[in-house]
């Protein structure tokens, strides 16, 4: 099936929605599935992440056929164990090599985030450009958000060797050994890197939804 989701952006740049987690507290199943207003958290991501990348994918473990309505290719971690976002980020930096060489970037974001913003990819790349930094992620107020991130593909074999060699699995703790930009944003009147980890969060999504996007 060919891939709905293709647009071109300057520097070209690779999307990966995140979608490898537990839900643990969800009590297990895919979170990416609750529905926001009528709408799947998954959907609200690929439809913010696809205008601002040449493509995106989904980072999952498990049967990928569960993805099939999507027409999005899905890339499972390479690294056992679900050893975090890490690991999806390093999936989809192999996918880049290996199926689109000519690509430099990679920019994620959480399959648990409605509310993306549709400028993320562009501010990420202003961040590390101000910065001087070869990486980038996104901040609302006085909170970090490193999943929301920018990855230069020239940096995947020295993630892996994090990974694999030294069991590094905390996103910041690797992007300090090369520097980060903050792309900043308001967290008012909603932050939008809102995650939905919970029901309760569930409920706020759908709240937020209705009386500030009215979609």
């Amino acid at each position: 099936m060919a891939n709905p989701y293709r647009r071109v952006t300057i520097p070209p740049t690779l999307g990966l929605v995140l979608a490898g987690g537990l839900a643990r507290r969800m009590g297990g199943g895919d979170k990416t599935r609750i529905r926001i207003c009528g709408r799947t958290i998954l959907q609200r991501v690929l439809d913010r992440m696809a205008p601002q990348c040449i493509r995106v994918l989904i980072n999952a473990n498990g049967d990928p056929a569960r993805f099939d309505d999507t027409g999005v290719a899905v890339v499972a971690d390479s690294i056992p164990d679900f050893a975090g976002p890490l690991a999806g980020i390093l999936a989809g930096l192999d996918w880049a090599v290996a199926h689109a060489p000519e690509t430099e970037w990679l920019a994620s974001a959480p399959g648990d985030c409605p509310f993306l913003p549709a400028d993320t990819v562009a501010r990420l790349h202003a961040a590390r450009l101000a910065a001087g930094t070869s990486l980038a992620c996104a901040r609302s107020g006085d909170r970090r958000h490193p999943v929301v991130g920018l990855w230069p593909v020239s940096l995947r074999e020295d993630l892996r060797n994090a990974l694999v060699g030294q069991g590094m699995r905390k996103i910041e703790l690797w992007t300090a050994r090369h520097g980060i930009g903050l792309a900043d944003w308001p967290d008012a009147p909603f932050d939008p890197f809102f995650n939905v980890n919970t029901p309760e969060d569930a409920a706020k999504a759908e709240d937020i939804a209705q009386r500030y996007l009215a979609a």
